[in-house]
């Protein structure tokens, strides 16, 4: 029988306190990672290395363990992380990781969503809450942010993602970093955040999850690579390698990402852990012909932990022993594990907050879910100014998502309970009074193909003021290995709305999804459409104070909303083809003669049937107020390339109502050595407005925002002329000009 070891010898080697074998506490974490790989053996070093899937307590107590993943009982968490500290030979604390996506027990609006805040302070702070109520869970690290740009709806992770933009998803994932690695109630240092998945994964052909990702290396470090260095500079302290393969050379097996880009380039001091077993598949791959080489080509690259297979466990020693790994390799991947534990403060304080259920769902913690969902949501359209609604007016309720609380929860918040959450539908209940709200759903579920309610929603919505129609997706259409080749509404969704519309009441449309969904048949037969997502556990009372003015609209699209699924993948910041279409262009196909001319319509790049656009841009959203640009002024004409360029437009709200205007600056690099694309964001600013009240805004403009990869592959910013914008989305604002010398 063991006898414990938690002795003041043993207190001292976890403390950092014992000179001699230890540097004080106030060394930096190298300092004291170093000291303590000094005195592990070899066995105990391949032990840092592994991820265990599940509890294993004679792993932990003889230290042949970093880290364990989905532990879901506190107590079992405390139990191994006691074993660990108390038994093994040195002492050296686990990480403990959960998928902490987009809240915990309280499930915030899926990132997506949360993106379309444009609030980074917002997103901070809802991270913070988020890995609040994770560490009272036993979590003292967490695999998000997802930051992979997602210019694919038909991709069930875009649920995930801040969108399509790289310098938007990079200030959210500098936001989340920060929020989840702030000090908190038991983790002074909070707990780790993962950036994820290096690199590209977003870019999957067909938006098929785990595919190829064909992007050339130019737009890999002007688009793609952007938002990973937005977390890693916001001080990250591990990476996730990706399951996809970048230019024939799978992610986790990639020693250009892991070492040149991540360390070499980005100084990036963590750890990186593998997606799960995305190790062993570099066979699947064809990238290793077994599990033993898979572990040599990925612990070579520069891939720290293996996330729950086992080929480190298994082949490390004679990898050793051959020499096809060497020692000085191994002991780099266990320095960054034990900087990150080190860093985290786990060897002060290794257990962290006590687990206490009165931690959940704190009132505040609440309130910042509500808000976020509230200013997440995204007003497409507004005839009529239908939206806010009066008091007094009695609603039809129907849709298959105004009741359902799992599913508004959206996709990975496996922490979050259906109880917990507050729909649409009682949500108004509570708002209105029971008696001014007639619910008729319509359709069961998200997928139902039968009409057999559609009757009673129909005889509701005549008897009410206005319909209020909640449709969308369920949340298992999207998410990992969740995409959609047809991502328009599921089911008879179309046909429920339709038929809605035909009884002639105003019909709101509330689309509750985890991707944008095609609904060009809908968008000329209801007056009023929000798109709120998957709002999370206080979605109903945020919508319901959206819809009847408690709330403004301030939501902004961090995606281009497609007409069709065909038009996939399409986004803002594309390059211009030498034919380019206009809006004058297109002509309708179902209004083309017959018999026309292969040269009738003229060569463009568009398609016969669509046009080129989406059915929104990147960057839109309408307010409950009136917003007017004017007055666009530039500090220059032209800046050298040590200069600062102001550019700064007046933002007026001349409506009747409060608004919030998400005021934006794009950029175009007129020509250059390579193509550049036709906009590109450089600065958001949230304004809040009061009716009549008129804002300056600014933004500064430095040549190191104009930069890109040139012709040579050199980065940097390039001599010419550029156009700017100050505009409330991707397709419109004010226009100037500049030159760069």
């Amino acid at each position: 029988m063991k006898t414990p070891r938690f002795s003041l010898l043993a207190a001292a080697s976890v403390l950092g306190l014992f000179t001699g074998i230890l540097p004080a506490q106030n060394a930096t974490p190298d300092e004291r990672a170093r000291a303590m790989l000094a005195r592990m053996t070899t066995e105990e070093k391949i032990g840092q290395i592994q991820q265990i899937h599940g509890p294993d307590e004679a792993a932990a107590s003889e230290g042949r363990v970093g880290s364990f993943l989905n532990i879901v009982d506190p107590a079992i968490s405390m139990k191994l992380q006691r074993e660990a500290v108390e038994q093994s030979r040195l002492g050296i604390p686990l990480l403990l990781g959960r998928d902490v996506i987009h809240g915990f027990r309280t499930v915030f609006p899926i990132p997506l969503g949360t993106a379309c805040t444009w609030d980074d302070d917002l997103a901070r702070e809802g991270a913070r809450a988020a890995a609040a109520e994770a560490a009272v869970g036993g979590y003292n690290w967490t695999f998000s942010p997802m930051v992979d740009i997602s210019r694919d709806a038909r991709w069930g992770r875009i649920a995930e993602s801040f969108g399509e933009d790289p310098y938007l998803s990079a200030r959210m994932a500098a936001a989340f970093v920060e929020g989840y690695q702030s000090p908190m109630p038991g983790r002074p240092k909070g707990i780790a955040a993962c950036v994820k998945h290096f690199g590209g994964y977003g870019a999957a052909e067909a938006g098929r999850d785990y595919g190829s990702t064909p992007i050339p290396p130019r737009e890999l470090n002007d688009v793609y690579l952007k938002p990973y260095e937005g977390g890693v500079k916001a001080g990250a302290l591990t990476v996730m390698s990706a399951f996809n393969e970048l230019d024939g050379v799978p992610c986790t097996g990639s020693h250009f990402l892991l070492t040149e880009v991540l360390r070499q380039r980005w100084g990036f001091e963590g750890m990186v852990v593998s997606d799960w077993e995305s190790v062993v598949e570099l066979t699947t791959h064809g990238f290793a012909k077994d599990h033993r080489e898979a572990a040599m080509r990925a612990i070579n690259a520069g891939l720290d932990m293996e996330m729950t297979s086992h080929s480190y466990r298994d082949y490390m020693a004679d990898l050793l022993a051959s020499g096809e790994v060497s020692m000085a390799t191994l002991d780099e991947r266990v320095l960054a594990i034990l900087r990150v534990k080190y860093a985290l403060g786990l060897f002060e304080d290794p257990y962290g907050p006590a687990f206490d259920a009165k931690k959940y769902l704190l009132p505040e913690t609440l309130a910042l879910a509500q808000r976020t969902a509230e200013e997440g949501a995204v007003l497409l359209k507004n005839e009529g100014d239908l939206l806010p609604l009066g008091k007094g007016v009695t609603v039809a309720v129907v849709g298959p998502l105004a009741d359902a609380a799992h599913e508004q929860l959206g996709t990975w918040a496996p922490d979050g309970r259906d109880a917990d959450a507050v729909t649409p539908l009682a949500a108004l209940r509570v708002k209105l009074g029971a008696d001014r709200v007639i619910y008729a759903p319509g359709l069961t579920y998200s997928r139902d193909a039968s009409t057999g309610g559609f009757a009673a929603a129909v005889a509701a919505a005549k008897k009410a003021d206005v319909v209020l129609c909640f449709a969308g997706e369920e949340s298992l259409l999207s998410g990992e290995a969740h995409s959609r080749a047809d991502i328009t509404l599921p089911g008879e969704q179309e046909a429920l709305v339709q038929a809605l519309a035909a009884t002639g009441k105003p019909v709101v449309l509330v689309l509750m999804t985890g991707r944008p969904v095609a609904i060009e048949n809908l968008r000329g037969k209801v007056p009023a459409i929000l798109a709120a997502f998957h709002g999370g556990t206080m979605a109903g009372p945020a919508l319901a104070n959206l819809l009847f003015g408690d709330a403004s609209p301030s939501g902004r699209l961090t995606v281009s909303w497609p007409m069709a699924s065909g038009q996939e993948p399409i986004y803002y910041n594309h390059k211009s083809s030498g034919r380019p279409a206009s809006y004058g262009d297109f002509v309708p196909i179902e209004k083309i003669p017959q018999g026309q001319l292969q040269t009738s319509l003229g060569f463009k790049n568009s398609h016969i049937d669509l046009p080129p656009w989406p059915a929104w841009p990147f960057g839109f959203g309408l307010t409950y107020g009136k917003i007017g640009y004017s007055d666009l002024e530039l500090s220059a004409k032209k800046i050298g390339m040590d200069g600062v360029l102001t550019v700064s437009a007046t933002v007026t709200n001349s409506g009747a109502r409060a608004a919030t205007e998400v005021v934006q600056l794009y950029v175009r690099d007129d020509y250059g050595c390579v193509t550049r694309p036709v906009r590109e964001l450089k600065g958001y600013e949230r304004v809040s407005l009061a009716p009549g009240e008129s804002k300056k805004v600014s933004f500064t403009l430095r040549p190191e925002d104009l930069s890109f990869t040139h012709i040579d592959m050199a980065m940097g910013p390039e001599k010419g002329t550029f156009t700017v914008w100050i505009a409330p989305d991707s397709a419109s604002g004010l226009e100037g000009h500049f030159s760069l010398e």
